[in-house]
């Protein structure tokens, strides 16, 4: 299918760590296998995508000003920055890209600090608890809005 858009795949700190960190919360998947969920979720939308992930809040904060110009839309998984980085939330808000904010656990049934995210109001929708697969649901919600 040929490309009509391009997304970008935003996955923050320890998530380099999928597949072997708490498996019982975050599962099996490696981030190579969510990135390559991704590439080929978006692919058959006719999308293309880039996937990037940092353990530094300032490389997702220059990830999110680049895609203002070859991007158009965001998937991110911010980690624990989604539950503190107000930075983020200033450049989700700045760039003004459709962005889908994604939680592979139910954040809502762990330790309270996680039941808030900076990201959540600015973010065109939320998916939360629903593994991996929330990435493919992330980037098909993206391509409806981006119709």
């Amino acid at each position: 299918m040929t490309s009509t858009g391009n997304l970008l795949v935003l996955n923050g700190p320890n998530l380099n760590l999928l597949g072997s960190r708490e498996p019982a919360v975050y599962g099996s998947a490696t981030l190579d296998e969510v990135n390559e969920l991704c590439i080929s979720t978006a692919e058959s939308a006719g999308f293309s995508v880039e996937c990037i992930q940092s353990n530094h809040e300032g490389d997702l904060l220059d990830a999110i000003h680049a895609a203002r110009g070859t991007a158009d839309g965001i998937v991110i998984n911010a980690g624990a920055y989604s539950h503190t980085s107000i930075a983020l939330r200033d450049a989700i808000s700045g760039v003004g890209l459709p962005t889908v904010e994604v939680h592979i656990s139910n954040v809502h049934a762990r330790e309270e600090f996680r039941h808030h995210s900076q990201l959540s109001a600015v973010s065109s929708a939320v998916i939360v608890g629903a593994g991996i697969n929330g990435y493919a649901l992330a980037i098909q919600h993206l391509a409806k809005l981006l119709g």
